[in-house]
């Protein structure tokens, strides 16, 4: 497997092995259950307001080009090439939902006050309307979790997010093909808003993280903000060489497996804030340049 190229984020501090990211698993299954949120969670936390929830875009069903070379991309990494016979693939995702914007300090504060998850206190020090940084990838599943069944409960969901809900959809982090998509939408730019880097239109090749959704950008792929720089973002995706395939995702996870990330943060370069652009980490790192948003995707059969 080739490295991944970008940041590849490894041992260190805040880093937990793989046997204890799966008893984090389990913990975050157990402390965020449905049980365990209709009696502590979402109807307990006076904190709990329609600002908690996240801004969800619709992103339509439907094919986008996924992947580059420099043929297309004079910027692009090896590790973003399709195959060694193509540049490019395209690939066919199903109707989501992602959030507008990065998961903030104070919505992931409603989370740990509902649920004690034990978190590591940076990740609760920077102001409330900046994107969370310092959580792990099962510190972002168990605020998934934990978010699928506030939904369900809260008296102040809004109606549309519990009508998805109780059709079977639920809060995951996003798939690298849903997070390319949303970003690149269909017409293969390199940047959310179009081809050339725009300092104005997001947070990068700067010195920290800015409140989310300071940089506007009208022309941005479903009007979403943050896609480059601020903080790199969590997906759902182990890394592995390309073409995409969703249904190996679960191969090899016995290895140490890294997690893809996307998006580059607010001191990155342009190269590294591009759409193609793959990053990864160990699921157990919690660093001061990531964060995650999160996605509502149909649930697969038989989960809840």
């Amino acid at each position: 497997m080739p490295a991944p190229v970008g940041v590849a984020v490894r041992k260190g501090a805040g880093f937990f092995p793989f046997p204890a990211w799966v008893a984090a698993l389990a913990m975050a299954a157990s402390a965020c259950s449905s049980q365990a949120i209709g009696e502590r969670g979402a109807t307990a936390d006076p904190g709990l307001t329609s600002e908690t929830f996240p801004d969800f875009v619709e992103i339509p069903a439907g094919p986008f080009v996924m992947g580059a070379d420099q043929a297309h991309d004079p910027m692009a990494f090896e590790n973003e090439r399709w195959s060694p016979a193509s540049g490019e693939g395209t690939v066919d995702v199903p109707a989501f939902y992602l959030a507008r914007h990065e998961v903030t300090v104070d919505q992931f504060s409603a989370f740990v006050r509902a649920t004690s998850w034990p978190v590591d206190a940076r990740a609760l020090a920077a102001p409330p309307a900046h994107p969370v940084t310092f959580v792990s990838w099962p510190d972002a599943l168990a605020y998934c979790r934990w978010m699928s069944n506030s939904i369900e409960h809260s008296p102040t969901t809004p109606p549309r997010l519990r009508e998805l809900r109780r059709a079977g959809w639920r809060v995951m982090l996003p798939s690298e093909a849903e997070w390319e998509k949303a970003a690149r939408g269909t017409d293969r730019r390199r940047y959310p808003w179009g081809n050339e880097p725009q300092r104005s239109r997001a947070n990068y090749e700067g010195t920290g993280t800015v409140p989310v959704g300071q940089f506007g950008c009208s022309e941005c792929s479903h009007g979403l903000l943050d896609m480059s720089g601020n903080v790199w973002e969590w997906t759902s995706s182990p890394y592995q060489p390309y073409p995409y395939d969703p249904s190996d995702d679960a191969a090899n996870l016995e290895a140490d497996a890294l997690w893809v990330i996307r998006g580059g943060h607010y001191g990155d370069g342009p190269r590294l804030v591009r759409t193609t652009t793959r990053g990864a980490a160990d699921p157990g790192a919690r660093r001061a340049f990531i964060g995650f948003r999160v996605a509502l995707s149909q649930a697969p059969a038989g989960a809840k």
